[in-house]
């Protein structure tokens, strides 16, 4: 780990990328997009003590983060603002996921944080240049799901990183906090976007092939011009099949057969 660790700074260094700074203490006036994350979400069986550990790790990454601007030509690096996490900042240990399974580890659930900023991100311009999806395994059934399955994150310092590049000719801004109950989070921006963008599930259903329970969906994004509301564009963001690792009766949707998925 410390030899990627040390491989990806130097990459850096050598590619000379122009990371966004947080130096800023004036609000974009414009809001592009805005979503609130539950902090504290059933997993499972998963210990309810990692969620309120989840939630100091949150409170203490937040600040690191917000207010932070994307100028024209600037790559938003998750890690390179928040930094490696540990003990001796206060980061608790919580959940993470190693080797296809729920573990823990200091700073787990931190992506979370990512999630929330790849979903913003999503609705907006920007480029993202760098995400690690996780959409192999459905670890755990739905909570209150508000977006679509694997639309999520994976991050690990920090050679697994969120990054974001500004190809427009605007800044862009992140406003980020935590409250008792939700990661807040809002992208911001110099002037009133042109389009409009819309995130939709597609093809999404639970099937079984040779006694193994799988989830399979496709995101699609819609770009809508706001003057004339014509979609422009619509572009496949994922698909995924995922192996259900939780117990077929915790499933809400009705399971298609092998013979389904053939057809």
């Amino acid at each position: 780990m410390q030899k990627m660790i040390l491989q990806r700074k130097v990459r850096d260094r050598l590619k000379r990328v122009r990371f966004a700074t947080q130096d800023h203490d004036i609000e974009l006036p414009v809001v592009v997009y805005k979503h609130n994350s539950l902090i504290r979400r059933k997993l499972g069986n998963v210990d309810t003590h990692l969620q309120d550990n989840k939630a100091i790790s949150l409170g203490i990454a937040a600040p690191q983060v917000d207010m932070v601007v994307i100028r024209p030509g600037e790559t938003f690096s998750f890690w390179n603002l928040v930094g490696s996490c540990t003990a001796a900042k206060g980061y608790r240990v919580g959940l993470v996921i190693g080797n296809g399974a729920p573990e823990t580890g200091i700073g787990g659930g931190l992506c979370q944080f990512t999630n929330l900023l790849h979903w913003m991100v999503l609705h907006s311009e920007l480029t993202i240049v760098e995400h690690h999806h996780h959409g192999e395994l459905d670890l755990f059934p739905d909570f209150n799901r508000q977006i679509p399955f694997g639309s999520g994150t994976s991050i690990i310092y920090n050679y697994l990183d969120y990054r974001v590049r500004n190809d427009t000719d605007q800044a862009f801004q992140i406003r980020v906090s935590t409250t008792e109950e939700h990661l807040r989070g809002e992208l911001r921006a110099e002037r009133t976007p042109e389009v409009k963008f819309h995130i939709r599930e597609e093809d999404a259903y639970f099937y079984e092939s040779a006694g193994v329970v799988y989830r399979h969906n496709r995101v699609i994004r819609h770009t809508r011009d706001k003057r004339t509301g014509n979609v422009v564009e619509s572009v496949q963001i994922l698909e995924n099949t995922a192996k259900v690792m939780y117990d077929r009766d915790q499933i809400s949707s009705p399971i298609r057969t092998e013979e389904f998925q053939a057809r």
